[in-house]
């Protein structure tokens, strides 16, 4: 079964620039470009017919129900009435890469060959970076000119959650439980669900749709943390300088080697590492931006006790007070609160492979605001967008499994409906 309008949805979401912005995720949302999006998106969930359509004029979240059209009966589980059930996507998009002015290219019959992108920038898609499109050869593909992100992550998600909501909508004889949709702005600045309402979002569990490719499927993530090292130098004349000077900038490069070489370009799977992601300063004072992930708590707990006793191993060595380090959590691994319902992960199983698509339940390296929800009690595991090459130019979605993914969703509807 086809499911068309999830591209026409798609070309016509990522053509709005939504672009979240770290230097103002002191406020949601960080920027005001996302409002288009989301007012949008009211506009047509209000034109379909959904119910309890909400726009969140401070914070810019959008709320829809498509109601049950059960009676109040037990569920074939017999655990109760039916479950009300929710999908989550988010609306922004990285700042890593421009958003703006995407211009999205359909390739209709993908040979399976590198994809040049644009051919004056020399900006080409390698398969050999992304293998991922070994899977997608001889279907549809759609991709960006080079030089701009895409936007499926997350509008392939918001995409087909849209297309979903339609087809139940225009589908009565479809039986069903109560329906809960939730777009979200400013996940990719760690704001997701800052104000998420939770109660007023109506479901008993729910799915963000904001993976990778057909068939992805993750119950946990990363424990992660955000560090910030302080080094403060001495400034003197280079030229007379010695045993006064001390020069912050080299004192941080000092820190960086003496941690683990534990670093993303050098880890995979369940391998956590230190990442260092920006680095500001001069002679007399470096400030150095870290985040810490490891999927497992006790190694998560030990990484940051090895983070700060390497300040303090350079203090004795420096002068006390020379390096400085600040550590704040950030998110959980997830796995600690849905393990205990893993009937949720066996729900989105059952419903991929109901539509001929065999699961691939895998960690995620990285976060989800599907982590949060979860432990502040909506259990969220994070399904399949049918895009791959996030953060970049090179950001590619398949026609074919986005639709594919419409169809799971709403087996996942059906599935929890005991229908």
């Amino acid at each position: 079964m086809a499911y068309s309008r999830v591209i026409e949805n798609f070309l016509r979401y990522v053509t709005i620039d939504t672009q979240s912005a770290e230097e103002s995720s002191d406020r949601v949302p960080s920027t005001e470009k996302q409002r288009n999006l989301a007012k949008l998106l009211y506009r047509e969930l209000t034109e379909l017919g959904a119910e309890d359509v909400r726009y969140d004029e401070e914070h810019s979240y959008v709320y829809a129900v498509i109601p049950s059209n059960l009676d109040a009966a037990p569920s074939a589980s017999g655990k109760g009435k039916v479950p009300a059930v929710g999908f989550i996507a988010h609306m922004d998009t990285a700042p890593a890469v421009s958003g703006e002015n995407v211009n999205p290219r359909v390739i209709d019959h993908y040979d399976g060959n590198d994809i040049v992108l644009n051919e004056e920038k020399n900006i080409v898609t390698y398969v050999s970076d992304f293998p991922a499109l070994k899977n997608c050869k001889g279907k549809r593909l759609i991709v960006t000119d080079g030089n701009t992100l895409l936007g499926g992550d997350d509008k392939a998600g918001v995409a087909e959650i849209m297309a979903m909501a339609e087809h139940l909508l225009t589908h009565p004889e479809i039986r069903h439980g109560k329906v809960c949709i939730g777009f979200t702005p400013d996940e990719e600045v760690g704001n997701g669900v800052a104000y998420f309402d939770i109660k007023g979002f109506g479901a008993d569990y729910a799915y963000t749709v904001d993976g990778g490719m057909l068939g992805d499927m993750s119950y946990e993530c990363f424990n992660a943390a955000g560090a910030v090292l302080t080094v403060t130098g001495k400034s003197v004349h280079p030229g007379y300088a010695k045993n006064i000077m001390k020069n912050a900038i080299r004192l941080a490069y000092e820190f960086q080697g003496a941690l683990p070489d534990e670093c993303p370009e050098n880890t995979e799977g369940y391998e956590g590492f230190y990442h260092v992601d920006s680095m500001k300063g001069n002679v007399e004072k470096v400030v150095a931006e870290y985040i810490i992930r490891d999927h497992d708590r006790a190694k998560f707990e030990k990484r940051k006790a090895v983070f700060a006793q390497t300040a303090e191993e350079l203090n004795k060595k420096y002068g006390e007070n020379t390096f400085s380090v600040e550590i704040t959590d950030s998110y959980c691994n997830m796995r600690e609160m849905i393990e205990k319902e893993m009937y949720i992960v066996d729900n989105a199983a059952r419903a991929m492979k109901q539509a001929g698509v065999e699961p691939a339940i895998s960690a995620i390296r990285g976060g989800t605001d599907g982590a949060r929800l979860s432990f502040d009690g909506l259990l969220c595991p994070n399904l399949c967008t049918g895009s791959e090459g996030h953060h970049g130019r090179n950001e590619f979605a398949c026609i074919e499994d986005m639709e594919k993914i419409v169809e799971i969703l709403l087996n996942i509807i059906t599935i929890t409906a005991g229908v």
